[in-house]
C-alpha cells in the first residue's frame, strides 16, 4: 500500500480547470473547490534527499477528508515526514493573464484541514506552530531541482524557508487547528502577495508549508481562492 501511495505521490496532480475562474485580465478570480478534482493545482516537495520519497512518506493525492470532518467530501492531501531539519510541501497553479511583464496583487484565502493542536510540542518543534504556512506568486514554472552538493531536492523559485520569507513567497501563519487537542479541523489562512507575469503574461500561484517539526504532517486542502488585481 505504501508503495502505491508513493507512486501516486510522484504523479502530477492536474485535472480539469475551474468553472469559477474569471478571465478579465485586470481582475482575475481563481476560486477552486477540490471536492471533485484538483482543478489544475500541481503538487511539489523539496528539502529532502533525492530518491527517499518512500522513506519520508511523501505523497500527494485527491483524497476523502478524515473524520470528524465530512468524509463524503474530498480535498488535496499533501503528506510528508520531516526526517531532518526541513520539509517543504506546496501546490502551484498556472494563470495566463494575457498581460506580459505586468504586476499583480494576489489576495489569497486558503482553506485546509489540519489536526495539529495549538501550542503542541514535538520533535524539533511544534506540529502546529513550527510548520509555517505561506503564499506566493512566481513567473517561472515551478520545477524540482537536485542540489549536486548534497543530493537534496530543491526548487527553481525563491520559496519560504520555515519562518522566513522568500522572493516568491511569504509566511502568513502556521498549521495550527486552533484547538487544544489533535483533531482534524478546517481552518483558513489569508494574505496578500504581489508578483509579476513573464514575457508571455503567465504567472504561477503558490501555497505551501515549510516544516521545522521533525515528524509527520498531513494536510487536506479543500478550497483556494485568489483575487488577482493588476497593479496600475
Amino acid at each position: 500500500m505504501r508503495k502505491l501511495l508513493y507512486a501516486i505521490g510522484l504523479m502530477t496532480l492536474a485535472f480539469s480547470c475551474s468553472n469559477d475562474d474569471s478571465v478579465n485580465p485586470d481582475n482575475i478570480v481563481i476560486d477552486d473547490n477540490f471536492n471533485a478534482s484538483t482543478k489544475d493545482w500541481v503538487s511539489g516537495f523539496a528539502d529532502y534527499p533525492s530518491g527517499m520519497e518512500e522513506e519520508w512518506e511523501i505523497y500527494a493525492k485527491h483524497s476523502k477528508l478524515p473524520a470528524p470532518l465530512d468524509t463524503t467530501k474530498s480535498g488535496i492531501k499533501l503528506q510528508g515526514w520531516n526526517r531532518s531539519d526541513d520539509l517543504f510541501m506546496y501546490l502551484s497553479k498556472k494563470v495566463s493573464t494575457g498581460k506580459p511583464n505586468t504586476e499583480y496583487k494576489g489576495t489569497f484565502e486558503v482553506e485546509f484541514a489540519t489536526n495539529a493542536a495549538e501550542g503542541s510540542v514535538g520533535v524539533g518543534g511544534s506540529p502546529a506552530n513550527s510548520v509555517y504556512f505561506g503564499i506566493g506568486i512566481t513567473n517561472v514554472e515551478p520545477k524540482k531541482l537536485i542540489d549536486s552538493t548534497n543530493n537534496y531536492v530543491t526548487v527553481n523559485f525563491q520559496k519560504m524557508q520555515q519562518a522566513g520569507d522568500g522572493g516568491d513567497m511569504k509566511v502568513i501563519g502556521d498549521v495550527s487547528n486552533g484547538k487544544d487537542k489533535f483533531e482534524y479541523t478546517l481552518v483558513k489562512r489569508t494574505g496578500e502577495f504581489t508578483g509579476k507575469t513573464d514575457k508571455n503574461g503567465d504567472l504561477w500561484l503558490l501555497v505551501g508549508t515549510d516544516s521545522g517539526f521533525e515528524s509527520l504532517t498531513a494536510l487536506y486542502y479543500t478550497n483556494i481562492k485568489v483575487k488577482l488585481d493588476r497593479v496600475k
